[in-house]
């Protein structure tokens, strides 16, 4: 507040009603994996909204969700690298005995805890889906 940044503090106060909101919803406190669960949807969330605004040529208005987009990564988790990603894909799959496509839900359900907040599950799903492909 005191230097002034107005898109930071706007996007942390709304980060913190959507908690509260929750856990006044739910009648519990969140724990940090819900916390994150929480910032991976607003990050998705304006994801989609940046990208609608381009394809309408309103810049000015996608430029905004990109901003609250860096401020809300500040707090995720550091994101994998795709060699750690598709390590942790291989594993996933050999531990689950995944046979196929037929399995990708289960694969994604035993990768969802451990990439939480560190990977866009869009482009899980889709690296999950081309190495079961290949199997």
């Amino acid at each position: 507040m005191r230097n002034k940044e107005k898109t930071r503090l706007g996007t942390l106060r709304m980060a913190q009603s959507a908690i509260k909101q929750i856990e006044v919803d739910e009648r519990r406190e969140l724990g940090d994996e819900d916390v994150l669960k929480v910032l991976d949807k607003m990050l998705k969330q304006r994801r989609d909204a940046a990208r609608q605004y381009d394809d309408a040529d309103r810049e000015d208005l996608g430029d905004k969700e990109r901003a609250e987009m860096v401020v809300i990564e500040e707090f995720m988790p550091a994101a994998l690298s795709e060699d750690d990603l598709d390590g942790l894909i291989r594993m996933a799959i050999s531990s689950t005995d995944a046979r196929g496509t037929a399995d990708m839900g289960r694969v994604m359900n035993h990768l969802r805890p451990e990439v939480l907040g560190r990977v866009d599950m869009g482009h899980l799903s889709n690296k999950v889906r081309a190495a079961l492909a290949e199997h």
